[in-house]
């Protein structure tokens, strides 16, 4: 597949119809594309991944949840993506963006490695379960 058929952009209300999360109602959705935390990869118009994005103490840029559909795994894909978001962020200023994942996922500790994220602390005993969360920073 050519990178001619993916495109990447930060969603808009229009989009609303198209996201889910598993855990967020409508209206939670709806406030996160409005503060343009929401991007979307596309694959000739159809949403195949995304990429949802926050702020810790309001003024650090975080990566909340990364999805890509299974059929576009191991494409590449998590690079455009990614590749997008920190462009998105050096436009504003910022030099540094944070991720985490959950102790227990070693491929997505893996993936953050692979992307060029170095881990930079950890939280035992915050998600279900106690299980600890593993944070990650990479340079922009």
């Amino acid at each position: 597949m050519g990178d001619d058929q993916f495109s990447v952009r930060i969603a808009g209300l229009d989009d609303l119809g198209m996201i889910r999360h598993h855990e967020l109602p409508r209206d939670k959705i709806a406030q996160k594309i409005s503060q343009g935390e929401i991007v979307l990869l596309l694959h000739r118009d159809q949403l195949i991944g995304s990429l949802w994005m926050n702020y810790l103490w309001d003024c650090v840029p975080f990566i909340d949840l990364i999805i890509i559909d299974a059929a576009y795994r191991k494409l590449g894909l998590s690079h455009i993506l990614l590749g997008f978001v920190e462009e998105h962020f050096r436009k504003q200023g910022y030099t540094i963006l944070y991720s985490s994942s959950q102790l227990d996922e070693p491929a997505a500790q893996t993936w953050h490695r692979h992307m060029g994220f170095e881990e930079c602390g950890m939280i035992n005993g915050l998600n279900p379960g106690g299980i600890g969360e593993v944070f990650f920073r990479k340079p922009l």
